[in-house]
C-alpha cells in the first residue's frame, strides 16, 4: 500500500503497519463534536529519542498526557557510574507536538529546561537541540545533534486497535552527530559510529495501561543501520505489533515478543525473543532510571533499564551477530 496523506482521512482511520509515516498524523480525526472533546483527554503523545554513544547512554523525551505534560533527559556516564537526571512539567496541552512532525519543530520550554527538535524531509536532516540549566541533583546538559535521515533505517509506521484504545507510533533510527555537554565534559557524536532512534506516538490509551519494550541499533561499517524494536502489550488478535526488526530489506514485521527476566533483581538479565526466532537477544543491563507516582486515580510504575544487548537477528537476507549494542529495555504500568 502507499502512504496515505493522512492518518484520518474523511473521517476513516488507516490501520494496519504503513509504510511510512502519514504527513499529518492526528487520531482525533477520526471523532467530531463531544466526542473528539472527549476522546481528546485519553489522547498520551509523546516524541522522544533514545541516544546511543559508547561512553554514555541518554534518553530525552516530551510528553503530553492532555492533563499533565512533562520533558525528561538523563544521561549515565559508563566510566564513573554516575546517572544525570532533569525533568519538568507543565499543564497539558502546553508542549508543542505538532501532528505534521516530519515537516515541523515541537519543544518543551520552562524555566532553565528546554528540548526541541526540528524536523525537516526537504533538507532530510533532524536537530535536537538541548539547554537544561544545572540544579543541586544534577549539572547542566546543553548541546545540539544533527540526525541524517537519508542514511536513517525504513522507518516503523504502525496503527492499530487495542483492547479499550488504539495506538499510532512511527519509530526510525538516525545515524548522528554533534556534541552534548554534561557539565564540564563534552560528549562528541559521530555519524559512523552513533545514533538516535526515534519514538513517537500518539495512541488514545486505555485507563489501564502496560507494556515491556525495548530498542536498540548499530552502525554496520560497510551498509545500513541494524536493530530492531520490539514491545509486549494487551493485544487484539490480528493487530498488528510495534515490533520489528531494521536490516538492509528495510523494516521487517516481528511478532509474538516475550521477555523473559532472569530474576526479580533490578540488575537481572532479560532474554527478549520472538516465538519464530527471529530475534533472541540477552539484555545485560548497567543502570535504571525510574519514576513511581500513586495518585489515586492516576499512578504510574514504571523504569527504564540502560545497557547492551547480545544475541542475533535472522533477517530476510540472512542472519546478523548483535555484540555489545547499547539499548534500552523498560516496563510501565499505569493508569493513565
Amino acid at each position: 500500500m502507499s502512504t496515505p496523506h493522512r492518518l484520518v482521512e474523511d473521517g476513516i482511520r488507516h490501520w494496519g503497519r504503513l509504510p511510512d509515516r502519514p504527513a499529518v498524523a492526528n487520531p482525533l480525526d477520526a471523532y467530531t463534536g463531544l466526542t473528539r472533546r472527549l476522546k481528546s483527554l485519553r489522547l498520551k503523545e509523546w516524541v522522544g529519542f533514545t541516544l546511543l554513544h559508547p561512553d554514555w547512554y541518554s534518553s530525552l523525551i516530551i510528553q503530553d498526557a492532555h492533563y499533565l505534560a512533562s520533558s525528561e533527559i538523563y544521561a549515565y556516564d559508563r566510566a564513573r557510574g554516575t546517572l544525570h537526571q532533569h525533568a519538568a512539567t507543565a499543564s497539558g496541552g502546553s508542549p508543542t507536538l505538532p501532528a505534521e512532525l516530519l515537516d515541523s519543530a515541537c519543544h518543551f520550554e520552562r524555566d532553565g529546561h528546554r528540548i526541541a527538535y526540528t524536523f525537516s524531509r526537504a533538507s532530510a536532516r533532524h536537530r535536537i537541540e538541548v539547554g537544561i540549566a544545572a540544579t543541586p541533583k544534577a549539572p547542566a546538559i546543553r548541546g545540539c545533534l544533527e540526525l541524517d535521515a537519508e542514511a536513517a533505517t525504513s522507518p516503523l509506521s504502525v496503527s492499530s486497535r487495542l483492547p479499550g484504545g488504539s495506538m499510532y507510533t512511527h519509530k526510525a533510527a538516525f545515524p548522528a552527530s554533534g556534541a552534548l555537554r554534561v557539565g564540564d565534559t563534552e560528549i562528541t557524536f559521530d555519524a559512523t559510529r552513533d545514533l538516535a532512534i526515534l519514538d513517537e506516538h500518539r495512541s488514545l490509551l486505555p485507563y489501564r495501561t502496560t507494556w515491556l519494550w525495548g530498542t536498540f541499533a548499530t552502525s554496520t561499517g560497510a551498509g545500513p543501520v541494524v536493530g530492531a524494536n520490539f514491545a509486549a502489550r494487551p493485544e487484539l488478535p490480528g493487530e498488528p505489533e510495534e515490533s520489528c526488526l531494521w536490516t538492509p530489506s528495510g523494516c521487517e514485521p516481528l511478532s509474538d515478543i516475550v521477555f523473559e527476566p532472569a530474576s526479580v533483581a533490578p540488575s537481572a538479565a532479560w532474554r527478549i525473543a520472538s516465538q519464530d526466532g527471529r530475534i533472541d537477544v540477552v539484555f545485560e543491563p548497567e543502570g535504571r532510571k525510574q519514576v513511581k507516582h500513586d495518585l489515586g486515580l492516576f499512578a504510574v510504575d514504571y523504569f527504564q533499564l540502560f545497557g547492551h544487548y547480545r544475541g542475533v537477528l535472522r533477517g530476510a537476507q540472512g542472519d546478523f551477530e548483535i555484540k555489545d549494542v547499547h539499548g534500552v529495555c523498560e516496563s510501565m504500568k499505569a493508569r493513565l
